[in-house]
C-alpha cells in the first residue's frame, strides 16, 4: 500500500471510531514554537510550572519519539444541544465549563487513540513506534492541529474548524510513519473581536495572545491558592472554567452537536445550585465527581469557586451558607466565604468577621479578613 492509500486508510479508521476530524502533519519546529517560548517569557503561564518543563521536547518531538516522523491528530466534538453561559442569567445558579458536563475526556479520547494505534502497528508496511497524548504530553497539540488542517488557532487562542466550531477536543499519535500530510488551513478570524471583547477580566491581550494568570479558567482550576481580590468580581458565577470567549465566537453560531454520550451533561453539573455545592462534604465531592474532570480542583478549590459566585450574586439567602463555609475544614474555603460575606453584607458582617479573626487559626485567612475590615 503507498503512503497515500495508507494514510487515508488511518483516516478512514479514526473516522469510524467516532472522531470528527483527523489530519497529519510532519514533525517540525514551526514558528509558533518560537511564540510559545516568549509567552513563557512573559510570565503568561502564571503557576503552571509543567508548561517550563521539557522545552527541547516541545520544540522537537524526536526528544519524545526518536525516530518520530509524523503527527496524526485527532479531534472529538463536544458540544451538546444546552444554552451557553452568555444566555444563563440566574445568579443562584454557577457556570460550569461545556468540556466538564460528561465524563473525563482524557479516557475517552485515549481509548479510541489506542485503538488507532494498534491499527497503526497491525497495518504498518514497516516497523513503527508511535506515542500517544491526550493533553498530557510535551505536544503543543493545537500548533499540530493547525499544521494537520483541523482548524486555525483563533484570537482567543482556541482551535476553531469552520464547519464544527472549536467545542473539540485533540490528542495525537506520534509517529515513526512517513505519511501524506495535510496543509494548514487560513485564518478566519478576520477582523472580528467578539472573543476579545466579551472577556470580563480582559485575559486575551491582544489578539492570539492569552495572559493565563487574568483568565477565569486559569483562575478556577490551575489556580491553586486564593484568587486575587481585584479579579473576583470578573469570574461572575464561573465556578470551573470559562466557555465565554467560545460562546461569543460566531464560528460556533451553528456549531455540530455530538453525538458522544459521555459528554452529556450530567444531573449535577449543567448550570448547578450553588447551595448544593457548597454543602459538599469530602464524601460527596469524591461520589459526585467520579470520573469527571473536576475532581482536579479538588474539594476546596471548587467551594472556593462557588464562595465567588455566591459573593458576585448579591443574593442575602446565600448568608446562612457561606456563614457555614467561614467554618469550613479548609483556610482557602474559609478566605473566600470571609469576602463573600463582605460582598453581600458588607459593613453588616463586621461584627461577625471580627470575631472569626479572633479565632482564625490560619495566618492567609486572617490577612483576607483583615484586609476586608480595612476596605473602605
Amino acid at each position: 500500500m503507498d503512503t497515500v492509500s495508507f494514510t487515508k486508510s488511518i483516516k478512514d479508521k479514526a473516522l469510524g471510531l467516532g472522531f470528527d476530524l483527523v489530519g497529519v502533519s510532519p514533525v517540525d519546529s514551526f514558528p509558533e514554537n518560537q511564540y510559545y517560548k516568549e509567552w513563557l517569557r512573559n510570565g503568561f503561564s502564571g503557576e503552571m510550572k509543567y508548561l517550563d518543563r521539557s522545552p527541547e521536547k516541545r520544540e522537537h518531538l524526536q526528544h519524545v519519539l526518536p525516530n518520530a516522523k509524523s503527527v496524526i491528530s485527532c479531534a472529538l466534538n463536544y458540544n451538546t444541544d444546552c444554552s451557553y453561559s452568555v444566555d444563563e442569567k440566574d445568579k443562584s445558579k454557577g457556570w460550569i465549563s461545556r468540556y466538564a458536563w460528561g465524563d473525563d475526556y482524557h479516557e475517552i479520547i485515549e481509548d479510541k487513540l489506542q485503538i488507532l494505534m494498534n491499527h497503526l502497528k497491525e497495518e504498518a508496511p514497516e516497523e513503527v513506534s508511535s506515542k500517544l497524548y491526550v493533553d498530557t504530553g510535551p505536544v503543543l497539540e493545537r500548533v499540530y492541529g493547525k499544521y494537520a488542517g483541523l482548524g486555525w488557532v483563533g484570537k482567543n487562542t482556541c482551535l476553531i474548524n469552520q464547519e464544527i466550531g472549536s467545542w473539540i477536543f485533540i490528542g495525537e499519535i506520534i509517529t515513526s510513519l512517513e505519511l501524506d500530510y495535510d496543509n494548514p488551513v487560513p485564518d478566519r478570524c478576520g477582523t472580528c473581536t467578539r472573543c476579545i471583547d466579551a472577556c470580563p477580566t480582559d485575559a486575551i491581550i491582544e489578539p492570539y495572545v492569552l495572559d493565563s494568570r487574568l483568565c477565569i479558567s486559569y483562575l478556577t482550576i490551575e489556580l491553586k491558592d486564593r484568587i486575587p481580590l481585584e479579579l473576583r468580581e470578573g469570574i461572575h458565577n464561573n465556578i470551573y472554567g470559562c466557555d465565554i470567549c467560545q460562546d461569543v465566537c460566531p464560528w460556533n453560531t451553528r456549531a455540530q452537536i455530538t453525538d458522544e454520550p459521555e459528554f452529556k451533561p450530567r444531573d449535577d453539573l449543567y448550570n448547578p445550585d450553588l447551595s448544593y455545592l457548597s454543602g459538599l462534604s469530602v464524601e460527596d465531592f469524591r461520589y459526585v465527581f467520579k470520573g469527571s474532570p473536576i475532581k482536579r480542583t479538588k474539594r476546596r478549590g471548587l467551594l472556593r469557586n462557588v464562595m465567588i459566585a455566591m459573593g458576585n450574586s448579591g443574593d442575602k439567602d446565600f448568608i446562612p451558607h457561606i456563614k457555614e463555609c467561614l467554618n469550613d475544614e479548609e483556610p482557602l474555603v474559609r478566605a473566600h466565604a470571609a469576602w463573600a460575606l463582605w460582598k453581600i453584607d458588607g459593613s453588616g458582617s463586621k461584627e461577625i468577621l471580627l470575631r472569626r479573626n479572633s479565632v482564625e487559626t490560619d495566618d492567609k485567612v486572617n490577612e483576607e479578613i483583615d484586609l476586608l475590615l480595612n476596605t473602605d
